[in-house]
């Protein structure tokens, strides 16, 4: 397929652990919740202790640092090995396996440069960061879930090239986190196989990831058509390498990460796959697909 930036089939894709499940807390502020008695408490305030240090980018080269750090308060994960851990992410259940974490809010630091840079906490319970500590493929699993973690959470993309400082365990003054006394499920998997399939849920609330908008036209306009050319409109995505294509023999399977858009569609003909071609232009945003259609038979 013909591109004005690269190749849409050509994505980094986490080829080492496509299917992740995390479960997380999500940090509340105090604000609103004066003159409430509830019977139970809704969670406690935690300062966490410094873990290691993860150096990665943003997609507008900002430097991004995660602070990985631990306290007590955060649910330890059901202790498995490492051949068990190996047998689920090459299974199609991913959520036999779940590492609590608390991501916490950003904040603005400086680095050993003096340039400003962005911070974030996340929390996990000091056995699991033992067990990453020890065992490599733990700590790998981990900032994987980690990364799509924040990614899901802020709205932003991050390199894959991370880099763990030898010689910081964290950066900033960690922030203190309010933890609630019964976690909020939020699920991310992501299937082998399967164009963008992404399952999200919170508080059992599906969270349906937002189609674009679009049009198909066919040439010519009238009678049964040689071409059609369907027009996607994508202002949340600022490069190609954000997307995921999928063109079948009468299907369009459109994606743009993390979670920008969705799209799984239908043709009313039948289309040549290897003949097509799409081109996306970064100042309107757009993605134009071209796609001769088979004779009719």
């Amino acid at each position: 397929m013909a591109e004005s930036d690269s190749s849409l089939l050509n994505l980094d894709d986490e080829d080492l652990y496509k299917r992740l499940l995390l479960e997380g807390f999500e940090k509340e502020g105090a604000a609103g919740l004066g003159g409430l008695q509830p019977q139970e408490p809704l969670g406690r305030r935690v300062i966490p202790k410094p873990g290691f240090c993860v150096k990665t980018k943003a997609e507008n080269e900002q430097k991004v640092f995660i602070n990985i750090c631990t306290a007590e308060e955060v649910p330890e994960p059901r202790d498995i090995n490492e051949e068990e851990l190996r047998e689920i992410l090459e299974s199609e259940d991913a959520g036999k396996y779940r590492v609590s974490m608390s991501i916490g809010e950003p904040h603005t630091e400086v680095d050993k440069g003096g340039k400003g840079c962005t911070a974030y906490d996340v929390i996990v319970n000091p056995n699991f960061y033992d067990k990453m500590q020890k065992q490599d493929i733990f700590k790998a699993f981990f900032l994987v879930v980690c990364l799509e973690g924040l990614e899901q959470k802020y709205q932003m993309l991050l390199s894959r090239n991370y880099t763990i400082l030898k010689n910081r365990r964290c950066l900033g003054a960690l922030q203190e986190q309010f933890l609630r006394a019964k976690s909020k499920p939020f699920i991310h998997e992501m299937e082998r196989n399967k164009s963008s399939s992404l399952i999200s849920e919170v508080e059992s609330t599906e969270t349906r990831i937002p189609e674009p908008e679009y049009s198909i036209i066919k040439e010519p306009a009238d009678g049964y058509p040689e071409f059609l050319v369907a027009e996607f409109k994508l202002p949340a995505v600022r490069s190609v390498k954000f997307l995921t294509l999928d063109v079948g023999e009468d299907r369009i399977v459109l994606g743009a990460r993390p979670d920008l858009y969705h799209l799984d569609i239908f043709l009313p003909y039948n289309i040549n796959q290897e003949e097509s071609g799409a081109q996306f232009n970064k100042k309107t945003r757009t993605l134009t697909l071209t796609m001769p259609v088979q004779p009719a038979s």
